[in-house]
């Protein structure tokens, strides 16, 4: 996809998502065969549910459909949303990722694994949990020592348990 023709998707998309009360986080378009497909993908810092995104699929779709930023050939317009394990790139993906668990890669080439506690201008008070039986430790990290930083997937949050349990006996 050339920059010329992203630059104009995101032009003529951000606007209609944004009137969604999504943001726009990312477009790319790939080609399958001789298909083309547009791939969207939206967010809020509430989520987008199904209703949300079918939604924003209608009013996207209406809008390609009477431009030619997708040129004379047949696409596929696929919105959805960033997935579980979604990388943290911007200053509201860490927010939304608060009381999270990440894999962080710093700057210096460690590796961290930490649930985000609170996220302000200059970086984030993550919980480093404990190992062996030791208890979890409160590390401070600014953005500028952070190269990336992924969402992980949790199946079994001990916390979550709990809550769980005593929801059923009351």
């Amino acid at each position: 996809m050339s920059t010329t023709q992203s630059e104009r998707l995101r032009e003529l998309l951000e606007p209609l998502v944004r009137s969604q009360g999504l943001d726009l986080e990312e477009i790319a378009v790939d080609s399958v065969g001789r298909k083309r497909v547009l791939r969207v993908v939206v967010d809020s810092d509430t989520g987008a549910d199904l209703d949300a995104i079918a939604d924003v699929s209608r009013v996207l779709s209406a809008e390609l459909d009477e431009t030619d930023v997708m040129g004379q050939g047949e696409y596929t317009l696929e919105v959805g949303t960033p997935g579980a394990e979604r990388a943290l790139t911007e200053h509201r993906h860490y927010v939304r990722a608060t009381d999270r668990l990440v894999k962080f890669q710093l700057t210096e080439g460690d590796e961290l694994v930490a649930r985000i506690l609170a996220v302000d201008e200059d970086g984030l008070d993550v919980e480093v949990p404990g190992v062996k039986g030791r208890k979890a430790t409160a590390r401070r990290l600014v953005f500028a020592d952070i190269a990336k930083a992924r969402v992980q997937v949790e199946f079994s949050r001990k916390d979550n348990n709990k809550d769980m349990k005593e929801e059923e006996e009351a």
